[in-house]
């Protein structure tokens, strides 16, 4: 699969396993997919994220995969919908945190293993974006997969990173629009050249 990415495509899971190792992560996550992408400039979708605002709330972002993560991942879907049933999760996570030090829930922070490959794997929702992509692409007409295709698996999985992604207006379809000026998959055939 990996010799149908693009060098843009190449670079950013490159910068994935940058951010992890920036943020002392033992494992690359989605989050560190996305942040690589902010990082890019002049791809598709280095265009996509500019033309949405993403660049300039990279701030904004930040913040809430760290209250997502101080959630332990729970998205604010989830979190609603834990409140609809009477559970309250910042009662939860205030009281786990009291007893055992804030961010106690965050999945990431514990138990880093290096590895003596001195590689850090990819957590299995990483791996599943990357497999996506590669749908994506294919859906899109196209033959390679590209950092816009990382984009689009990034907002169509579900889970803390999509769901960020949409409270700042990045959703599935608002990334389709920016990068194919529709919602129309079909869109995509012959825009982006393979690198």
């Amino acid at each position: 699969m990996f010799e149908r990415f693009t060098r843009g495509a190449r670079a950013a899971v490159k910068g994935a396993v940058a951010q992890a190792e920036r943020a002392g992560a033992g494992s690359v996550t989605e989050e560190h997919l996305l942040l690589a992408l902010l990082e890019q400039e002049g791809g598709r979708a280095a265009f996509a994220v500019t033309a949405l605002g993403l660049h300039d709330r990279r701030s904004s972002l930040e913040a809430s995969f760290a209250e997502a993560r101080r959630r332990g991942g729970l998205t604010r879907a989830d979190t609603e919908a834990l409140a609809g049933i009477g559970i309250d999760v910042g009662a939860i996570v205030s009281r786990v945190e009291e007893t055992h030090g804030e961010g106690a829930l965050d999945a990431g922070r514990g138990g880093r293993r290096w590895w003596r490959s001195g590689h850090r794997p990819f957590t299995p929702g990483a791996k599943s974006v990357l497999e996506n992509s590669l749908r994506v692409a294919l859906g899109c007409g196209d033959r390679f997969i590209g950092e816009e295709h990382l984009l689009l698996a990034l907002t169509a999985k579900p889970g803390s990173v999509a769901d960020v992604l949409a409270e700042h207006g990045a959703t599935h379809t608002a990334v389709r629009r920016a990068l194919y000026g529709s919602d129309d998959g079909a869109a995509g055939q012959g825009h982006a050249q393979a690198g």
